[in-house]
């Protein structure tokens, strides 16, 4: 049996898929729609919706299989979700990587399985909409398209609930979004016993900008720093607008010291985006950092506090 390999992106598409929030929750009608009409117009006894999570694959929506969830390793989703295509196996028996996995040679004995990845807004592979038989057979290429165009359909209802948790103007995560990643985050590095830093960031002036040129000019201030932001940082940062102007960077697995080299970092990068662009204003920030401190700290909320008393006592300054 062959082991799905990890997408290279992996801490990144387990940010995107925990911050779905959609992880062993109950069953919602907008996928089980989806997938009762996979089961139907390919003749197949099971259809589903799965999420790739970091060591198993979840079942958001399933039909034609009691159980809700399998170890990632014996999983054909875990294969699935390393391209962009749909995946195919028309015989597992006389597929090398499959024929003595325990979901071939026991129960549920699959034989034929296609699954088509499902992307996330920022192009994150976080599951598949899967169909399988325990007959083997060929998906032709009309057959194909046709799942590719159901799990279109699945992505198109995650990114609508994506866009509960992200600021479409700065193109990073709003409020609600940056407290569940920020917190999983917490969770992960609490029982590491590893560091974690955040940075509360205010932008100076800011609502002299909207007086002096306009809201519309206010608005593309807040872009272009959301563009820095995120050209600056990794995707597995956790980076949030939780206010008018304000912003909040968590990084995990890192100390003060190497958290204040990335707000120099992010400083270097204003200083520089402020040089070489023909605007009438510069964008100024205000910042506060912390360490994670479990004697002070028991949720994001406490290091948000803390950040940004620290914040405003440099902007007094």
């Amino acid at each position: 049996m062959q082991k799905p390999l990890l997408p290279e992106n992996e801490v990144a598409r387990l940010s995107t898929l925990k911050s779905l929030n959609l992880l062993d929750k109950p069953p919602q009608e907008r996928f089980d729609r989806i997938t009762r009409l996979a089961r139907k117009l390919f003749n197949v006894p099971t259809s589903l919706v799965t999420l790739v999570d970091t060591d198993r694959q979840w079942f958001l929506s399933a039909f034609g299989l009691d159980v809700k969830e399998t170890s990632r390793n014996i999983s054909f989703c875990g294969h699935a979700i390393l391209g962009d295509e749909v995946f195919t196996v028309n015989d597992a028996t006389e597929d090398i990587r499959f024929t003595d996995n325990p979901l071939v040679t026991g129960s549920p004995n699959i034989r034929f399985y296609a699954g088509c990845p499902i992307s996330a807004f920022d192009g994150s592979k976080v599951g598949t909409l899967c169909i399988f038989d325990q007959n083997p057979r060929e998906l032709k290429e009309e057959e194909q398209s046709l799942l590719q165009d159901l799990s279109d359909m699945v992505a198109q209802e995650i990114n609508t609930l994506q866009l509960a948790i992200h600021d479409e103007l700065t193109n990073v995560s709003n409020k609600r979004g940056f407290s569940i990643l920020a917190e999983y985050a917490l969770t992960v590095c609490m029982r590491e016993g590893k560091p974690l830093c955040l940075i509360y960031i205010d932008l100076d002036n800011f609502k002299r900008i909207n007086d002096v040129f306009g809201h519309a000019e206010g608005d593309r201030a807040l872009q272009a720093f959301g563009n820095l932001l995120r050209s600056t940082f990794r995707q597995s940062d956790v980076l949030g607008r939780i206010g008018g102007d304000e912003f909040a960077l968590l990084f995990s697995r890192c100390a003060f010291a190497e958290c204040s080299i990335n707000l120099h970092r992010l400083l270097k990068a204003l200083s520089e985006y402020n040089a070489t662009n023909q605007m009438q204003y510069h964008i100024e920030v205000s910042a506060g950092m912390v360490e994670f401190d479990p004697k002070r700290h028991t949720n994001i909320d406490d290091m948000l506090n803390d950040a940004d008393a620290l914040m405003y006592k440099q902007k007094r300054n």
